[in-house]
């Protein structure tokens, strides 16, 4: 009973501190540390993404301050130690792939388009933000995700490839369902076009690699405070009694 109602005050706790929705990706970028602070309460230590390093999470829910632990991954920094050591907000769609089908953005770029609703909207997106290692997420930039096949060795035991070269990224096979419905969710939630290949790639890794009970959970957390799921992970979820 005593678990019961420590769960539940700080689940009362999250959903007051909350409850808004996201218009802007530094607001979005406020609230993921509080998303990350409840499902550390419930699931244990949190990782990152791509590399899965350990975050460590301290502050109240209020105010949680996060930071990445490379050690216990066997990360290491490819170029860039100091940005490697920080947390950043990867966008799983970044910017540019639903930016640039956007009229602002053909006439100014993500600068022009932050001054429109719907842009802004859709970078804050929580069901689209992970955190990741910093040197990850700026290599990363917005290549494409295609299915492994080199070996990584760029970021020590981190299984993440990034091909500099032919603009794509390779990501480790534990990534592959979160980030074929962060993708399939944008697409249909904006109306943004896929190339027919790359959404059998998202479909197929949507199927290889179902949601976890902790993906639910997060897409829980997130439709608390923007008010609607992605569907794509709702329909792998138990239903709630």
């Amino acid at each position: 009973m005593q678990v019961f109602k420590v769960a539940l005050t700080l689940g009362l706790m999250f959903t007051v501190a909350s409850a808004h929705a996201m218009n802007s990706f530094s607001a979005a970028k406020r609230e993921l540390p509080r998303i990350y602070w409840q499902l550390e309460q419930e699931f244990g230590p949190q990782s990152t993404v791509y590399c899965g390093c350990p975050i460590k999470i301290t502050g109240s829910v209020k105010k949680p301050k996060w930071q990445v632990n490379l050690e216990p991954c066997g990360y290491q920094a490819r170029k860039n130690q100091k940005r490697a050591q920080r947390i950043e907000v990867e966008l799983i769609m970044p910017a540019w792939e639903f930016g640039h089908q956007m009229q602002c953005w053909q006439e100014g770029g993500r600068k022009n388009c932050g001054k429109i609703a719907e842009f802004k909207r859709m970078e804050g997106d929580l069901h689209n933000l992970f955190p990741s290692v910093g040197e990850v997420n700026g290599d990363r930039r917005n290549f494409q995700f295609v299915p492994s096949g080199a070996t990584p060795t760029q970021y020590g035991q981190c299984e993440m490839v990034v091909d500099f070269k032919r603009k794509q990224a390779q990501p480790p096979k534990a990534a592959h369902g979160v980030i074929a419905r962060a993708y399939l969710y944008m697409a249909q939630q904006y109306g943004i076009r896929l190339a027919q290949q790359q959404r059998r790639i998202y479909e197929a890794w949507n199927r290889e690699m179902p949601a976890t009970l902790w993906e639910c959970r997060r897409n829980e957390l997130i439709a608390e405070v923007q008010g609607n799921d992605n569907p794509f992970v709702t329909a792998q979820c138990p239903l709630k009694k």
